[in-house]
């Protein structure tokens, strides 16, 4: 079993040989990534570093940390590595938490693993208040965007991935900058990957988050709902027809229906100065709450549905031809 660990470089001189000397031997690959980092982090591992493990890959011009990890996946899968995990080079993951996030991968009971810093409340105390509460809502943005309910702290970028579940990437698709955890999560929705969270604390040293708010609002809740639409759109009406796609028809239909009809009952009675007959309100009303409770049954339908059984287990049971990696799963 060939396990790799990418790290994306970009201003993490003073701790990218700290992190590489504390990685363990059970990794065979370490691709470092220099994503045209101003300090010249790559060329100082190349020139300080002696692991042998390590190949060191350049960027002549920036591509944000998916653009870097891209490159690491794709290195990766080119070597025959089974397993990638993904590790930032400033030194807030702990790589004595490796052997527990690939574990269930290794066995079988997951296609990715990431890292997720909540599950202990005492180690939240680490933790700065305003990423704490970002953090909370980006999370049930991202459990809409992509069906992942269980899951949380979608910005965790401590992560773990089989080779099956990384050669169904679209690489060409992934979000290169701040987007790209969230669009991962979103991608391996779509290939229905089981995904599972590892609980592990939160570490931080005295490196400041790159990370605005002011970005997160403006640019992420353009590309959660476009994504949104496309996962309810495949996972209801292209890949399938059932029942969660009959309650969201349904709650459509009533909710529109009776705010159509209230709406026009309401300008109409403004405009003649007059009661709106408890009829009318009853008519309006009445759509509008059916349509509510079927969407809380879609919902409720989603969240049943999240992807359970791992496709490295499901391609290797069909003995599935995997035309990236030219293996044959049996």
């Amino acid at each position: 079993m060939m396990l790799a660990v990418v790290i994306p470089c970009f201003k993490v001189k003073k701790h990218i040989s700290s992190v590489i000397n504390s990685i363990g031997t059970e990794v065979g690959r370490i691709y470092v990534i220099d994503d045209a980092c101003p300090e010249n982090s790559g060329e100082f591992v190349r020139k300080n570093v002696s692991d042998r493990r390590v190949k060191v890959l350049f960027h002549k011009v920036n591509l944000g940390v998916g653009g870097a990890v891209m490159t690491g996946y794709q290195e990766a899968l080119k070597d025959g590595c089974e397993i990638v995990v993904k590790i930032d080079g400033d030194g807030q993951m702990d790589t004595r938490y490796l052997a527990k996030l690939i574990d269930p991968i290794l066995r079988k009971n997951a296609d990715y693993t990431k890292g997720n810093r909540f599950y202990d409340v005492e180690h939240l105390k680490s933790m700065p208040t305003r990423r704490m509460l970002g953090n909370a809502g980006l999370t049930f943005a991202t459990k809409l965007m992509t069906g992942y309910w269980s899951i949380f702290d979608p910005t965790n970028g401590y992560t773990a991935i089989s080779n099956t579940a990384l050669s169904r990437v679209p690489f060409e698709k992934i979000s290169k900058r701040y987007f790209f955890e969230s669009d991962m999560l979103f991608r391996l929705g779509l290939a229905r990957a089981v995904v599972k969270d590892i609980p592990m604390p939160a570490r931080y040293q005295d490196e400041k988050s790159s990370l605005r708010i002011g970005k997160v609002l403006f640019e992420f809740p353009p590309k959660i709902i476009l994504r949104l639409f496309k996962r309810i759109a495949y996972k209801y009406f292209v890949r399938d027809f059932n029942l969660g796609t009959i309650y969201l028809v349904g709650a459509l239909l009533f909710m529109f229906t009776g705010g159509i009809y209230g709406g026009y009952h309401m300008i109409s009675n403004y405009i003649n100065n007059a009661e709106a007959p408890s009829g009318v309100v009853m008519l309006a009303g009445l759509p509008i709450i059916l349509g509510f409770q079927l969407l809380l049954s879609f919902f409720s339908y989603d969240l049943f549905t999240e992807p359970v059984e791992p496709i490295q287990r499901v391609l290797a049971d069909v003995g599935f031809v995997d035309k990236k990696m030219k293996v044959v799963r049996e």
